[in-house]
């Protein structure tokens, strides 16, 4: 792990779990592997306080542990890694999709585990009930049914999985790879449970109140009773292939068409199941299974997706291959090709945005060519000598180009040496990565600043907002709320509107900035794979 990753880590740990944790955190990260003793004596914090951040980050999965490197009876040794981490920062992005894919019900379970880190299908099902019954009208409540059915979609999905049992510190081991299918048989099963009841109102505190949350506390036991010791947590990389097979769809519907894209998401659909996460290809499809799956309001004839197909196989992005002519010919979506030219297309943009179009150009052609004199350069993207010296010397500079000596005699004379540039995109990428994390960090330091030096400002409209709530609960008259709402002067009122827009142009940056991040990660990690 490098700088820039461990700072981002320790603003995000900052910001989601507060300062102790932090600093547990990021002295796991820089220092490895150490024990409780360790961590204290390093750390200067007191015994509870560093027991209850280690909780908190084992609770996340962001810090595992295992028997000590001694042996047998030695003290039990805590690491972390950045990768867990740094996953906070797509939060938005998981929970916007559970929304998108199964309504607020999803959106509602995922947000809840993400919160908690993990927690029981019961006390899950109770808590978003609740929250659901909280926002609709007076007299309606949301059923533990329906929470309990898009839970189990979830499961089916892949998007929830159950947590592995840890028997002890000796087996904890085992943690440090997620769970999959192959490894822990029961990891997708949901276990035959009837929730009865629907979710409640939070009401104000009352003299029945802690009646009602002894009942509550019964219920919980009696339930998790049924299920004991299963915990369930979100499946950060089954929501990965999600995102990545979305990124191709998409890539495909701006390279040539909507059709286009469809026939490839019904490919992907199709070989959900039967593909491995870190297989480079799909398994091979006939043409004849595809147009059988096809949705039938696209209403494609049959030889306009054979004209499809051979469309997607002959583009240059080489986004789908043919593996064979039977059934109507096979074909396959290079998963890794298509992760390969995505990160390229995001270098040429980057180099475009910051450089201009010009040096993009130069960009791309030694991205085709590989290897080129300067003399070459110039002759091949059609610019000045002294333009194109300038716009390589400045992409030399920024590491976006690399050039390579090839002497033609052993003492390396200048007169008799090939100057080549070239550019090798993995190395690029893996720096543009660190950038991007850089790029977060300050982005997430901005915005924490902005809120500090309006703190009296955001705290004072909270109070209003707080007091207006009450009041409408209550039903006040509406010159009472007036003057409320007054008690914000317009300046005051005008800053915070400014205020708030500056924050939600940090926010979405940030977002935007994790979409470039999760794709250059994606063909970093598939090159790994596919080398090892």
């Amino acid at each position: 792990m490098t700088a820039q990753e461990v700072r981002l880590c320790g603003l995000l740990l900052h910001e989601h779990f507060g300062e102790v944790v932090e600093k547990v955190g990021t002295h796991l990260l820089r220092s490895g592997a150490q024990n409780l003793r360790t961590i204290i004596h390093e750390t200067g914090l007191s015994v509870d306080l560093v027991k209850k951040s280690l909780m908190v980050l084992v609770q996340h999965g962001a810090c595992l542990f295992s028997s000590g490197r001694k042996g047998p009876g030695s003290p039990t040794e805590y690491r972390s890694g950045c990768d867990r981490i740094l996953r906070i920062l797509r939060y938005p992005r998981y929970i916007y999709t559970a929304k998108t894919l199964y309504g607020d019900t999803g959106e509602l379970v995922v947000e809840e585990l993400l919160q908690r880190g993990h927690m029981t299908m019961s006390g899950t099902v109770k808590t978003v009930a609740d929250r659901l019954t909280q926002n609709m009208e007076e007299g309606r409540s949301m059923d533990y049914s329906e929470v309990s059915s898009a839970f189990s979609k979830l499961v089916e999905t892949h998007f929830l999985q159950r947590c592995p049992k840890l028997a002890g510190a000796g087996t904890a081991d085992t943690s440090a790879i997620p769970p999959t299918p192959e490894s822990f048989p029961d990891c997708y099963k949901v276990p035959h449970m009837t929730l009865v009841g629907r979710g409640k109102r939070q009401l104000a505190a009352e003299d029945g109140e802690d009646q009602r949350n002894a009942k509550r506390q019964k219920m919980d036991s009696e339930n998790s009773e049924s299920v004991p010791g299963i915990y369930w947590q979100v499946n950060f990389e089954r929501f990965h292939l999600h995102f990545r097979d979305q990124a191709i769809i998409s890539a495909v519907a701006n390279k040539l068409d909507q059709t286009s894209s469809e026939i490839v998401r019904t490919m992907l659909r199709m070989s959900e199941v039967t593909t491995s996460p870190a297989a480079t290809c799909t398994k091979p499809l006939s043409a004849n299974e595809i147009f059988r799956s096809l949705p039938a309001s696209y209403n494609i004839p049959r030889p306009i997706l054979d004209q499809y197909l051979t469309l997607l196989v002959d583009d240059p992005m080489e986004f789908v291959g043919k593996a064979g002519e039977s059934g109507g010919g096979m074909y396959v979506v290079n998963l890794h090709r298509a992760l390969a030219n995505l990160a390229r297309a995001t270098l040429e943009s980057v180099v475009q945005e910051r450089f201009g179009s010009r040096s993009a150009r130069i960009f791309r052609l030694l991205l085709r060519k590989r290897h080129l004199e300067q003399k070459q350069v110039e002759d091949f993207a059609m610019i000045p000598a002294k333009e194109a010296k300038d716009m390589l010397y400045t992409l030399l500079s920024q590491n976006l180009v690399q050039l390579q000596e090839i002497p033609k005699t052993p003492d390396y004379a200048p007169s008799r040496t090939f100057y080549l540039y070239t550019v090798n995109q993995l190395p690029t990428a893996r720096m543009l990565l660190q950038n991007c994390y850089k790029t977060v960090a300050n982005l997430i330091e901005r915005r924490l600043f902005e809120s500090k030096e309006s703190k009296r400002l955001l705290e004072k409209s909270q109070r209003i907002e707080a007091i207006l709530a009450s009041l409408q609960a209550s039903g006040a008259e509406p010159e009472q709320l007036t003057e409320v709402e007054e008690m914000i002067t317009a300046p005051e009122k005008q800053q915070l509107d400014a205020l708030k827009l500056h924050i939600n142009k940090l926010d979405s940056a940030e977002n935007q900035v994790d979409e470039t991040i999760f794709l250059l990660e994606s063909y970093v990690n598939s090159t790994a794979t596919s080398t090892g």
